[in-house]
C-alpha cells in the first residue's frame, strides 16, 4: 500500500473542490473589498456613507446587546452550574438535565413567545387593564435592546452552564474539599478555587453565545433593533446594494473572528492535567449540603432560567394555540414540515458523507493539508448566515454578468442548491467535530490491524471503521438536521420559490402580527430540537457515572 497518498478516500482535485464551496463565501465577501476600477471608487463612497450615517448605530446596537449578553449569560450559566456541581440539594439531578431544555428553543421563538404575551395587546396587559381600569400600557415595551438581551441570555446560558459544569465537575470538587480541610470559609473556597478553574470554560461559554447572537437575524428583525446582520439584509433586501451589504458583512466577520479566536484560546486553556482522583466520581469528597435559606436561593436559582427559557415559552405559545386550534392551517403545516425534512434530510447526508470522508483521511494519513481542509470546514458553524447568503450570491452576480447563459442564479436561487449549499458551508463543522470525536474512541491499532491484513483505505473503513461509528454517524446526521430546521436566515433569502420551511413561516407569521398561527410552526421546531438536548442529557449521566 502506498503510505505517501494523502487522501485514500478524498482525491487531490476533490479536496480542493470541497474547500472552494465551503470556504467561497468567506473568500467572495473578502474579495468584494478589492479595488478595481469604478468599482473601488464606489465601495469606498459607499464605506464614507455609512459611517456617517448608519454604520455607528449598527456598530453600537450590536456592541451593547453583546455586552449585555455575556454579563446575562455569564451570570446565569456559571451560577447554575456552581449550584448543581458543587452543593447538594432535594431536586438536584433533576436541574442538572433541566436546565438544558431553553436549547431546545430558537431564539426567535422565544422572542415571539414574550411580546405575544407581554406586548399593549396580549392577555396579560389587557387582563390588568380589565381588572385595574387603566387605560394605558402597563409594561414598557419588549421590543428593544434590552429585551432582546433577555431573549438571548435565556436562551443561550446553557453554553456557559455546559462547559462550566464539566469544568467544575473534573477538577473542582476535590480541590474545594482541600481546601475545606485546611480551614478555608465557604466564600474564600468559591472565590479562590471554583471561580479561577471554571474562568476559562466560563469565556468559552461566552464567545459561543455571543457568536449566535451575531449570527441571530430573527430577534433583531422582529425587535426592530439596528445591529449588523438586521443591517446586511436591509442593504441587500431593501436597498439592492450589494457592495453595501458585504462591507457590513465583512465587518461582522472580523468581529465573529475575534470571538471564534477568544474562544479558541479559552478552550486551549481548559486543557488542565488531570490527575486520576480528581475526575468526577473517583473521589471521596461530597458536594456541600444546603438547607434553609441557602437550599431555597439554589432552587431559584436554579428554576428562573427554566421557566424564562422553556417553559413560559412554550406555556405562551399552548395558549393562542388552544384558543385558535380549528383554525389552523393543518394541510399547509403539513407541506411546511416536509419541505424542512426533506432540507434536512438532504443536507444531514451530504454533511456526513463530506464529514466521514474528512475525518478518515486525517486518521488515515495525517497529512498537512487535510488537516488544514479539515481544520477550515470545522470553522463553518462560526460564520453567520447572513455572511454566507451574501457570500453565496456575490459571486452568482458576478457569473451571471460574465456568462449569462449558464443560468447560475436559477440553480442557486430557484432550486435547493443554492440553500444546502448554504447549510453544508454552515453545518459541516457540526458533523465532522461529533465524527472526530467517534474516531478518538477508536484504537489506531485496529488499523494497522487492517494494512497488515492488506485491506485498502476503503476497506478500511467501510469493514472495520463503519460499524464502530455507526452511533456517531447517526449523531453527526441528527444534529445537522436539527440545526438545518432551525436556520432562519439562509433559509429565509435562498429557499427554492413555494418551499417554506417551519422556520421561514413562524418569522413570517410573527413579522404580521399573526403570532397566533406562529405558535404551531414554533412548538414544532421546539420539539424538534428537544431531540439532541435528550441525548445530550444522557451521555453526560452516562459521563458522570
Amino acid at each position: 500500500m502506498q503510505h505517501n497518498f494523502f487522501l485514500p478516500i478524498l482525491s487531490r482535485w476533490a479536496l480542493l473542490l470541497l474547500m472552494t464551496a465551503l470556504m467561497l463565501p468567506v473568500l467572495a465577501v473578502l474579495a468584494s473589498w478589492w479595488p478595481a476600477g469604478d468599482s473601488g471608487t464606489q465601495s469606498a463612497a459607499i464605506l464614507r456613507e455609512m459611517a456617517s450615517t448608519v454604520l455607528p448605530d449598527y456598530l453600537g446596537t450590536t456592541v451593547l446587546l453583546c455586552l449585555m449578553v455575556a454579563i446575562g449569560v455569564a451570570l446565569v450559566g456559571l451560577s447554575t452550574a456552581v449550584a448543581v456541581t458543587l452543593f447538594e440539594f432535594p431536586g438536584r439531578r433533576l436541574f442538572e438535565w433541566a436546565l438544558l431544555l431553553p436549547l431546545a428553543m430558537p431564539a426567535y421563538v422565544v422572542a415571539y413567545a414574550y411580546t405575544d404575551f407581554l406586548q399593549f395587546s396580549g392577555p396579560l396587559q389587557s387582563g390588568l387593564r380589565n381588572a385595574l381600569g387603566a387605560q394605558g400600557r402597563m409594561f414598557p415595551e419588549v421590543r428593544n435592546v434590552v429585551g432582546a438581551a433577555w431573549v438571548f441570555t435565556f436562551a443561550l446560558y446553557p453554553y456557559v452552564y455546559l462547559l462550566a459544569r464539566t469544568a467544575m465537575g473534573e477538577r473542582t470538587v476535590h480541590l474545594m474539599e482541600a481546601a475545606r480541610l485546611m480551614g478555608a470559609p465557604l466564600r474564600r473556597r468559591m472565590r479562590e478555587v471554583a471561580l479561577p478553574l471554571a474562568r476559562p470554560a466560563v469565556a468559552a461559554g461566552v464567545a459561543l453565545a455571543l457568536m449566535e447572537t451575531l449570527a441571530d437575524f430573527g430577534v433583531s428583525s422582529y425587535f426592530g433593533i439596528q445591529t449588523f446582520t438586521a443591517g446586511i439584509y436591509k442593504a441587500w433586501l431593501s436597498m439592492d446594494n450589494r457592495i453595501a451589504a458585504a462591507q457590513l458583512a465583512t465587518m461582522l466577520l472580523v468581529l465573529v473572528a475575534v470571538l471564534l479566536g477568544l474562544e479558541r484560546r479559552a478552550q486551549h486553556r481548559m486543557r488542565f492535567a488531570v490527575t486520576k482522583g480528581a475526575r468526577a466520581g473517583s473521589t471521596d469528597a461530597q458536594a456541600m449540603h444546603l438547607v434553609g435559606r441557602r437550599r431555597a436561593l439554589a432552587w431559584l436559582l436554579c428554576s428562573v432560567p427554566i421557566l424564562m427559557g422553556f417553559v413560559l415559552p412554550v406555556l405562551f405559545m399552548l395558549r393562542p394555540l388552544s384558543v385558535d386550534w380549528a383554525a389552523l392551517a393543518w394541510s399547509q403545516f403539513g407541506e411546511w414540515a416536509l419541505n424542512s425534512v426533506r432540507l434536512g434530510a438532504i443536507t444531514s447526508a451530504l454533511a456526513v458523507a463530506v464529514a466521514l470522508g474528512l475525518a478518515f483521511s486525517v486518521r488515515y494519513s495525517g497529512h498537512r493539508a487535510v488537516r488544514a481542509a479539515a481544520q477550515l470546514a470545522s470553522l463553518g458553524y462560526a460564520i453567520p448566515g447572513a455572511v454566507v447568503v451574501v457570500g453565496l450570491l456575490l459571486p452568482v452576480g458576478w457569473l451571471q454578468t460574465w456568462a449569462p447563459d449558464w443560468q447560475v442564479g436559477y440553480w442557486v436561487t430557484a432550486t435547493a442548491a443554492g440553500i444546502v449549499w448554504a447549510y453544508l458551508v454552515r453545518f459541516c463543522g457540526v458533523a465532522l467535530q461529533a465524527l472526530q470525536s467517534g474516531y478518538a474512541r477508536l484504537p489506531t491499532s485496529l488499523d494497522d490491524s487492517a494494512r497488515m491484513l492488506g485491506a485498502s483505505g476503503l476497506q478500511t473503513l467501510v469493514r472495520v471503521h463503519w460499524p464502530l461509528l455507526r452511533r456517531s454517524v447517526a449523531v453527526a446526521a441528527l444534529l445537522v438536521f436539527v440545526d438545518v430546521m432551525k436556520e432562519l436566515p439562509a433559509t429565509l433569502v435562498l429557499r427554492p420559490f413555494n418551499s417554506d420551511t417551519l422556520a421561514v413561516v413562524a418569522y413570517q407569521l410573527a413579522r404580521d402580527e399573526r403570532l397566533g398561527e406562529a405558535a404551531l410552526p414554533c412548538l414544532a421546531l421546539v420539539l424538534v430540537g428537544l431531540i439532541p438536548v435528550i441525548l445530550l442529557s444522557r451521555t453526560l449521566r452516562v459521563a458522570a457515572r
